[in-house]
C-alpha cells in the first residue's frame, strides 16, 4: 500500500519528537499486518501502532492490551479487548469482505460488530454468549465497533447469562446501539422501497426519527401504540439521530406515556407551494400509502383501482434571512386553510379543474401570509404540527423584498 510509508514517517516524527529512537522497519512490519492481514482502516492503524509505542517508551498511560476482560460498554475506538457477550443480533453482510455483522451486548452495554471473511472464524450464533480476544475496538460513524480478524479468539460460552438492556431516555442516546421504551407519533411515507416504515417515535425527553426496512420478517409498528426497543442502531447524519430498527428487538406495552412537545418555531412568509400539494390520492395498499399519480399509478404497487384522499401542504416559508421547506398534513392544512379533507374533495370531484381546482384555492389562502409554525425540522424539512396567521412585520417584509430582488428573475421561491 502506497500510504504506508508516510504513515511510518509520521508515526516515527512522532515519537521521536519525544526524544525516543524508533525502529521504522518494525513500525512498518506492524502497520503491513494491521492494514493487510487484519483488514483495519490505516487511520485505526496509525492509531493502534502510535499507542503501542508510546506504552512500550512510557510516553503515556498504558491502555488495554487486549488481554484483560473488558466491559463492552467502556470499550473505546483504538483498544485491543477481550470482552464476553450476548450475539443479540445478526444483520446481512453489505459487502463479500464481511463475513458477519451485527450486535453483541453485556450488562454494561452493546456495541456493533464485524467478523471480517479473511478472520476465517467460527460463525457466531444469535442468543449464544461468547468471549473474544484480542479483538480491535475502531470508530465508524462516530460510534464504537468491534472488529473480529484473524488474530482474535473466539470462544464459545455454554451458559446462557441473564441480560436485562439499559433502557434510557431519547434525550441521552448517543451513535452506536440503544434501547428506550417511546410511543409511535407520527407514520410517514417512505421514501425508498426498501423502507418498510418510517416515522417518529417520543418519550418524555425527546422525539427521533426511526427507520424499518424490508430485511428479514419484521412487523410494522401500530401507530400510537407504546414499545419497549432493544438493541437499536443509532445513526448520526448532519448532526441528527435517527434510530434503525432493523437490528432491534420491539416489544408492545400497555399503558401510555407523555411524550415531550419537542416543539421548534419558525415565522415567516409562505412563499412557493410545492409540487404535490393539495389534494392527494394514496395507494390502498397495506402499509404502502405513497401517493399516487394523476394515473393511479403507485411506484410500488403499478396501477391501482382504488385510493384514498389525502390533503396536504408542501412549501416554502421565508424570514428574509432563511428559506425553509415545510411539509403540512392533513389536519393541520385544514385549519390553516379553512377547508376539510371532505370539502376538498367535493371540489375536486364538482369542478372542471378537478384536483388542481383545490391547490388554487390553497394558493389563494396562504401564498403571501404571514404564519407561526411550530414542529420538528427532520432531515431538512420542518414538519409543522401547528400553524397559525401572524400580523405582517414591516422590516420582515422589506427584507423579503429584497432578496426577491437579488434572485434571478425575482423569483422568492
Amino acid at each position: 500500500m502506497e500510504t504506508i510509508p508516510h504513515v511510518v514517517e509520521r508515526i516515527s516524527q512522532k515519537i521521536e519528537a519525544k526524544g525516543v529512537t524508533v525502529d521504522h522497519e518494525k513500525v512498518r512490519s506492524k502497520l503491513t499486518l494491521l492494514v493487510e492481514e487484519f483488514g483495519i482502516q490505516i487511520e485505526e492503524a496509525e492509531r493502534t501502532v502510535t499507542n503501542e509505542l508510546m506504552r512500550e517508551h512510557n510516553l503515556s498511560t498504558p491502555a488495554s492490551s487486549g488481554q484483560e476482560q473488558r466491559a463492552i460498554g467502556d470499550v473505546t475506538p483504538g483498544e485491543w479487548v477481550t470482552v464476553e457477550g450476548k450475539i443479540v443480533s445478526v444483520a446481512q453482510p453489505p459487502t463479500g469482505a464481511i463475513a458477519q455483522s451485527g450486535i453483541i451486548a453485556d450488562s454494561s452495554g452493546a456495541v456493533q460488530f464485524v467478523v471480517w471473511t479473511k478472520a476465517r472464524a467460527p460463525t457466531l450464533k444469535e442468543r449464544t454468549w461468547y468471549r473474544l480476544e484480542a479483538a480491535v475496538v475502531d470508530e465508524y460513524r462516530g460510534a464504537p465497533n468491534l472488529k473480529v480478524h484473524s488474530g482474535t479468539k473466539v470462544t464459545e460460552l455454554p451458559e446462557d447469562r441473564p441480560l436485562m438492556p439499559n433502557v434510557a431516555p431519547i434525550a441521552s442516546l448517543k451513535p452506536g446501539v440503544g434501547s428506550i421504551r417511546a410511543k409511535f407519533i407520527e407514520d410517514w411515507e417512505p421514501r425508498h422501497e426498501r423502507m418498510m416504515q418510517t416515522g417518529l417515535l417520543g418519550d418524555e425527553s425527546g422525539r427521533i426519527k426511526f427507520v424499518l426496512w424490508k430485511d428479514g420478517e419484521r412487523e410494522k409498528l401500530e401507530l400510537n401504540r407504546v414499545y419497549s426497543f432493544y438493541y437499536a442502531t443509532v445513526d448520526e447524519f448532519n448532526g441528527r439521530l435517527s434510530l434503525n430498527l432493523s437490528t432491534a428487538m420491539y416489544i408492545p406495552e400497555e399503558g401510555d406515556i407523555r411524550v415531550s412537545t419537542g416543539s421548534d418555531a419558525i415565522e415567516g412568509a409562505f412563499v412557493h407551494m410545492a409540487p404535490g400539494s393539495g389534494l392527494v390520492k394514496r395507494c390502498p395498499v397495506e402499509g404502502c400509502n405513497r401517493v399516487l399519480s394523476r394515473q393511479n399509478y403507485c411506484p410500488v404497487h403499478e396501477i391501482q383501482s382504488t385510493f384514498r384522499y389525502d390533503l396536504r401542504i408542501k412549501g416554502v416559508i421565508d424570514d428574509g434571512k432563511k428559506a425553509r421547506n415545510v411539509l403540512m398534513q392533513c389536519e393541520t392544512v385544514e385549519q390553516l386553510a379553512a377547508m376539510s379533507l371532505e370539502q376538498a374533495i367535493e371540489i375536486a370531484e364538482n369542478n372542471p379543474l378537478g384536483l388542481d381546482d383545490v391547490l388554487i384555492q390553497l394558493q389563494h389562502r396562504v401564498m403571501g401570509r404571514y404564519f407561526r409554525c411550530t414542529g420538528s425540522d427532520i432531515d431538512g424539512t420542518f414538519l409543522v404540527r401547528e400553524c397559525r396567521p401572524v400580523q405582517c412585520d414591516a422590516s420582515l417584509h422589506a427584507s423579503l423584498i429584497n432578496r426577491a430582488a437579488a434572485s434571478p428573475g425575482g423569483d422568492i421561491a
